[in-house]
């Protein structure tokens, strides 16, 4: 399924759904970040997913990072929360999804690289890779947040 991201656009297409969703930081020992590339929209974005009926949201992290890169993780933290209304997310069956997005610090504890249907490239990269890499910018803000020292999450 594709998606088009509209943000502070005034030809976004009405939302017709909000869906909780989480991104996984996970950082290796050499404090490179494991990134995947995106079949959906063709960009670089941290690993994560909709949250489902019956998940704790903790549980939506694991199971979010194992499907999209192989590898277990645990929960440490949350980084920040998204929920811009003016960043729209249109996919082709005909949903209009708000950003409701939940960012978390997470620790690998196994596991073993792998792509999905979602994925279909999975890396460890240090911050200066990432830099020339496409990602949407709502992705590195996400990055940005986790990575600075500011001492609380994100509200926003």
């Amino acid at each position: 399924m594709t998606r088009i991201d509209f943000v502070d656009d005034p030809n976004a297409p009405a939302i017709n759904s909000v869906v909780p969703s989480v991104v996984a930081i996970v950082q290796d020992d050499q404090a490179r970040i494991l990134m995947i590339h995106k079949t959906d929209n063709d960009k670089w974005a941290l690993p994560g997913g909709g949250h489902e009926p019956g998940e704790r949201i903790a549980d939506t992290v694991v199971r979010e990072v194992k499907e999209e890169t192989g590898y277990e993780v645990e929960v440490d933290t949350i980084t920040g929360t998204y929920t811009n209304p003016n960043h729209v997310m249109q996919y082709d069956d005909g949903e209009v999804r708000q950003q409701f997005s939940i960012a978390f610090r997470a620790r690998l504890i196994g596991g073993v690289k792998q792509t999905s249907s979602e994925s279909d490239e999975v890396e460890w990269l240090t911050p200066e890779q990432i830099e020339s890499l496409d990602l949407h910018p709502s992705m590195r803000l996400r990055l940005e947040h986790a990575l600075s020292s500011s001492g609380g999450p994100f509200i926003g």
